[in-house]
């Protein structure tokens, strides 16, 4: 049976296509958790972590919803004819992503696969959300001035 990779990122450090939105990397299946799980990074003794640690994985792990997808992509993984490449993304891949993607290479691990982790992100600074910009009511007038 063939290695699986796993992969975790950031969607605000990916660069973006020509319709502005951003680019994933090339996976059989990519897994996007910014809405599906709540942020770990909102507790304030995790900020300066990564999802290596410990403490920062059990904070995912409890996270309503994650025991569910983690056993859902760890099911997908061990298909008879599974994926070789699964990317799981969230909004900086410090916490979410990289701590849910070492949860699932240990299981993984557990039941004989052979797992290559690559954290695309998981090194980089928090990125810290800036408010986005009001819309103007009406695009036509505004482009107009």
């Amino acid at each position: 049976m063939h290695p699986i990779r796993l992969i975790s990122f950031g969607y605000l450090h990916l660069p973006t296509g020509p319709d502005g939105s951003p680019v994933p990397p090339a996976a059989d299946r990519i897994e996007d958790v910014r809405d599906r799980l709540r942020d770990p990074a909102a507790a304030r003794d995790i900020l300066d972590l990564d999802g290596f640690h410990p403490h920062v994985q059990d904070v995912v792990l409890n996270t309503p919803g994650a025991r569910e997808l983690l056993a859902n992509l760890a099911a997908y993984a061990t298909l008879p004819a599974g994926p070789s490449r699964i990317a799981i993304g969230c909004a900086g891949g410090r916490h979410r992503a990289s701590g849910l993607t070492e949860l699932l290479a240990r299981e993984l691990r557990t039941r004989g696969r052979e797992v290559v982790v690559e954290h695309l992100h998981v090194h980089l600074p928090r990125v810290l959300k800036t408010p986005a910009r009001p819309r103007p009511a009406n695009p036509e007038k505004e482009t107009a001035r």
